[in-house]
């Protein structure tokens, strides 16, 4: 089987300080930017800033760190997500976190589960702005925040309240903490009455408000969530704000970020084929699956859009999704995909 090339899975060199590393990120998501997933998206993209799951702090301060915090160093830079409203916890994790090469700590307050709000953090946490100083100011001091900023990533609003004021004085409280970065999700959470599937579609896009903010704190790296799907969405955000950030659409149709190299950070490095994707993500789970004993299936279900909108995908997916052929080499089902797109 051929193996992939040095060029398509190099770690990448860090962004020229010219260039904001927000610039283009895909978003933390639950159950699906593992680390795998990670890998699969380096491969089509050198620069963007990708994000690990939200990780509690109890999970590292009481589970197995190195099963949450284990990465390849090919996913650089990566950022950790932290899920918690204990300043002392946080700082725990946070050090682990930078102890472990994260290229920045993220702190969700954004999440509007049921679950995540029974652990009093997420979105409800924006209610309490002075605890969220906290937490940052506690994450600040044990971390080098040259080396590892501490960011935060939080909703406009929270239930019925759609002032500017109430995200603006969040954000405010929280930067005097030493915050330099928000990530903005254009949707108010509602903690009640919706599953976390319908807070990212029924409440209402307000763009203008991540906007104001940028506007109201110029000296702040401003970053953009919710609804953003195309090249063109991504440049007129731009004009606003410092940086946008992509969710699912980066999950289900990943060769949208095929074009981001070029057209955010001027990359002129020639672009790999789906094929050179699947074959380097193949070598990936050989890997993977000798080292760790980790099925395959396991990760190739990250890739799974990446012949979307080409012929024969349907069915080229249908193979990597057929649980009759788990037992036989990744590079075997490689090869019975491959040949139904002949």
């Amino acid at each position: 089987m051929p193996q992939p090339s040095l060029a398509l899975v190099a770690p990448n060199p860090p962004a020229s300080a010219d260039r904001l590393p927000w610039r283009v990120s895909v978003a933390p998501m639950m159950d699906w930017t593992d680390p795998h997933c990670r890998f699969f998206h380096r491969l089509i993209t050198r620069h963007t800033l990708l994000y690990t799951e939200m990780v509690t702090t109890g999970a590292l301060i009481h589970g197995d760190v190195p099963r949450h915090l284990r990465f390849n160093i090919e996913e650089h830079p990566v950022a950790l997500q932290l899920g918690g409203s204990e300043p002392a916890d946080l700082a725990q994790a946070a050090r682990l976190g930078a102890q472990w090469g994260y290229n920045e700590i993220n702190l969700n307050c954004g999440c509007p589960s049921e679950r995540v709000q029974r652990g009093a953090f997420g979105a409800c946490l924006m209610a309490e702005p002075r605890l969220v100083a906290d937490c940052v100011k506690a994450m600040v001091d044990v971390v080098d925040p040259n080396r590892t900023p501490v960011t935060v990533k939080h909703r406009i609003g929270i239930d019925k309240v759609e002032s500017y004021d109430f995200v603006r004085d969040f954000v405010g409280t929280v930067a005097l903490a030493g915050c330099q970065v928000f990530t903005v999700h254009a949707r108010n959470a509602w903690l009640k009455g919706l599953s976390p599937k319908e807070n990212r579609e029924i409440p209402p896009l307000r763009y203008e408000l991540a906007h104001r903010l940028k506007a109201d704190f110029p000296a702040l790296t401003i970053v953009i969530n919710g609804g953003i799907r195309t090249v063109t969405q991504m440049h007129e955000q731009l004009a606003h704000v410092d940086g946008v950030m992509i969710g699912r659409e980066a999950y289900h149709n990943p060769w949208v970020m095929a074009d981001w190299d070029s057209a955010f950070w001027g990359d002129s490095h020639p672009q790999p084929s789906r094929d050179d994707v699947e074959d380097a993500m193949v070598a990936y789970m050989d890997r993977q699956t000798t080292e760790h004993g980790t099925p395959w299936a396991h990760m190739a279900r990250h890739m799974l859009g990446l012949r979307n909108g080409t012929p024969g995908a349907r069915r080229w997916r249908q193979v990597w999704s057929d649980h009759r052929l788990k037992g036989l080499p990744a590079a075997d089902v490689m090869a019975h995909a491959r040949a139904v797109l002949a």
